[in-house]
C-alpha cells in the first residue's frame, strides 16, 4: 500500500507509522486518518507484526492537531460523523492487540493528544508538550479525547486541561500518569520504545492481546471486566503457549512461544 501523509516501515516485526505532514505540523486531516486506518487494518491481518511505534515527522510535532480547514467547515450532521470516523479509527488502534506505543515528540494537541492516548503506552522526549486546545475553537474534543483523558488523568484534572485548553510539559504529563517515561530526546524515546516492545515480544502473544482486552474492559460499561478476565483467562489454557509456558518454567528453561 502507498501512502501520501504517512510513512509505514516494518523493521524486523515492528512496523514505524509516521505521520509524515510536517508542513503541516503533522495535522489529522481526513485523509492523514483514512489512511492510519487502513494501515490499521493491514496491522492486524499481518501476522510478522510484533508491534506498532506511532510518531511524527521532523522534530515540532508529533501531531498539533486535526486540520482546522476541515473543521471550520462542518455542520452539525456532518461534525457527527467526523468525530464518530475518528472515534472507530482509535479504538482499533486501542483495541489492537499488538502492542502500540506512542513516541511523542513535540506538540501534541487536540487531535493529537487524542491519537497518543488512543495507544498503549506513550514515551515522549523532554521537549514534548500535551493538551486538548478545543474550546479555544469553540468546541470540545472528539475523538475520545474527554473519556481517555479522564481515564488516564481523573476527572479533576482532565475538567482542568479541556476547559482551559492549557499545554502541559512531558515531566507533568507523567506525573499525572499521562506519560509513561520521558526520554532526552527522539533517539532516546525511540530506544525506550524498542526495548519496551522487545521485552513485551519475548512472552506469549495471545496472552498480551487478551491483556489488551481485560484492561479495556475496565473502562466499557457494557462489559463486566472481572467476567472477561475470567474468560480470557480460561481461553489461555487451550493454547499451545500456554503448554510451552508452563512446561518451560517447570523445567526451568525459557520458553519459545509461537503465538498459538
Amino acid at each position: 500500500m502507498e501512502y501520501n501523509n504517512i510513512l509505514v516501515e516494518n523493521k524486523e516485526g515492528i512496523v514505524h507509522l509516521t505521520v509524515n505532514r510536517p508542513d503541516k505540523l503533522n495535522a489529522l486531516n481526513i485523509q492523514t486518518l483514512d489512511e492510519i486506518k487502513t494501515a490499521f487494518e493491514e496491522i492486524y491481518d499481518d501476522a510478522s507484526v510484533k508491534g506498532v511505534i506511532i510518531t511524527g515527522a521532523g522534530e515540532k510535532a508529533f501531531v498539533a492537531g486535526a486540520d482546522i480547514s476541515e473543521i471550520a467547515e462542518l455542520s452539525e450532521v456532518n461534525a457527527r460523523k467526523f468525530a464518530e470516523s475518528g472515534q472507530e479509527i482509535f479504538s482499533a488502534i486501542e483495541n489492537c492487540h499488538k502492542p502500540v506505543i506512542a513516541l511523542v515528540n513535540g506538540f501534541a494537541l487536540g487531535g493529537g493528544c487524542e491519537l497518543a492516548m488512543a495507544c498503549h503506552m506513550r514515551v515522549a522526549t523532554a521537549t514534548a508538550r500535551f493538551g486538548q486546545p478545543e474550546v479555544n475553537l469553540g468546541i470540545i474534543p472528539g475523538y475520545g479525547g474527554t473519556q481517555r483523558l479522564t481515564q488516564l488523568v481523573g476527572k479533576a484534572k482532565s475538567l482542568e486541561l479541556c476547559m482551559t485548553g492549557d499545554m502541559i510539559g512531558a515531566e507533568e504529563a507523567k506525573t499525572l500518569g499521562l506519560v509513561n517515561h520521558v526520554e532526552v530526546d527522539t533517539d532516546s524515546a525511540l530506544a525506550k520504545c524498542g526495548e519496551i516492545l522487545k521485552k513485551i515480544g519475548s512472552k506469549a502473544p495471545i496472552a498480551i492481546g487478551l491483556v489488551i482486552d481485560c484492561v479495556n474492559a475496565v473502562y466499557n460499561e457494557q462489559e463486566n471486566g472481572y467476567q472477561t478476565e475470567a474468560n480470557s483467562f480460561a481461553a489461555c489454557t487451550k493454547t499451545t503457549d500456554f503448554a510451552e509456558g508452563t512446561k518451560a518454567f517447570l523445567e526451568k528453561r525459557k520458553a519459545e512461544f509461537k503465538g498459538e
